[in-house]
């Protein structure tokens, strides 16, 4: 089971590599497209589109190598390997792609005031290819196991601005071509900032929950304590619980109170088979003990010297397959 788990788990991390290569090398081949018919047709705009296509494929190589650290396997320095490189790439795509949407609305505002001449024939060429170009990389970031992996949404974002940016770009420069009204481009440029900010917002929210140890959305603590203590006999009380995100694998520790058992490993693996069954947590560390701590928080935000003798309990750690 643990070979085959491993084997799928390859070759997922595979798949987002080649999603990601296949979606780099499509964005930056268009930004050069964009850049040269931005300089023969001197439009601002098309050299804007290409600007935000750079960061774009700036954010999709940041993507890809965090894919590829995160590949490397743990050591003495990094126990837990580089998984949360690809939470610190999603944080800090989702910050940029703020800050992109912020600088564009503030040149939209800026246009309503001083209107620039738009090439709008060339515009509209450039963007049904710009469409055409995102739509595929937009493909190849979402499906399949690119809808789990925060690092990728993170990278799809991009292009999804990108996406809704070409539609908005083909939009403005049909009607630019057929009749002159220049304010449409500044116009469709928020409405589409503002949808791109709303998906940002929420990645940020995401990753920055995951950089802060936060609990994992789909795990309620309570829940599991009372359930864990209803489920198997031998469990009087879970306590001094901690559950985090690396990656997008769930860890977790916790103190068990438990009746003295007649197979202390069997109980062990019983606890870490539920946990494992119910949560999807493959990785727990489990303290058993036939006392309850009399500490409420485990000591971690106590800054003194803890006693010797508070270990003196029974202590196991749950295995935990790959």
């Amino acid at each position: 089971m643990a070979a085959t788990h491993n084997h799928a788990h390859g070759a997922a991390e595979n798949s987002n590599n080649r999603r990601l290569l296949a979606a780099f090398a499509i964005t930056a081949l268009f930004m050069v497209v964009e850049v040269a018919g931005g300089l023969f047709t001197g439009s601002l705009a098309l050299l804007a589109d290409a600007g935000h296509m750079l960061t774009d494929a700036a954010a999709l190589l940041m993507a890809l190598l965090a894919v590829r650290f995160a590949q490397r396997k743990p050591n003495s320095s990094h126990t837990f390997g580089y998984l949360r490189l690809t939470t610190l790439a999603a944080f800090i795509n989702a910050l940029a792609l703020l800050v992109i949407t912020l600088l564009i609305v503030w040149e939209a505002v800026r246009r309503f005031y001083q209107p620039h001449p738009i090439a709008g024939w060339p515009m509209l060429i450039i963007g049904v290819g710009g469409l055409a170009a995102n739509l595929l990389s937009f493909w190849m970031l979402h499906g399949g196991e690119g809808e789990k992996n925060i690092n990728l949404r993170a990278a799809a974002l991009h292009v999804l601005g990108d996406l809704l940016g070409s539609v908005g770009a083909i939009v403005a420069a049909g009607v630019i071509v057929f009749t002159g009204w220049l304010y449409i481009d500044p116009i469709l440029s928020c409405l589409v900032s503002c949808l791109v900010l709303r998906s940002g917002w929420r990645l940020l929210q995401e990753s920055l929950h995951e950089l802060l140890e936060g609990t994992p959305s789909q795990i309620d603590i309570e829940k599991l304590k009372r359930d864990m203590c209803l489920n198997i006999p031998e469990v009087r009380n879970i306590h001094h619980v901690h559950v985090w995100q690396v990656g997008e694998r769930p860890v977790m520790t916790l103190h068990a109170q438990v009746i003295p058992p007649y197979d202390h490993d069997a109980l062990l693996h019983q606890i870490q088979h539920y946990l494992l069954d119910h949560y999807q947590i493959s990785h727990a560390t489990v303290q058993m003990e036939y006392q309850q701590c009399p500490e409420d928080d485990c000591g971690i935000t106590v800054d003194t010297a803890e006693p010797a003798h508070a270990h003196a309990h029974a202590h196991a750690h749950a295995h935990h397959p790959h």
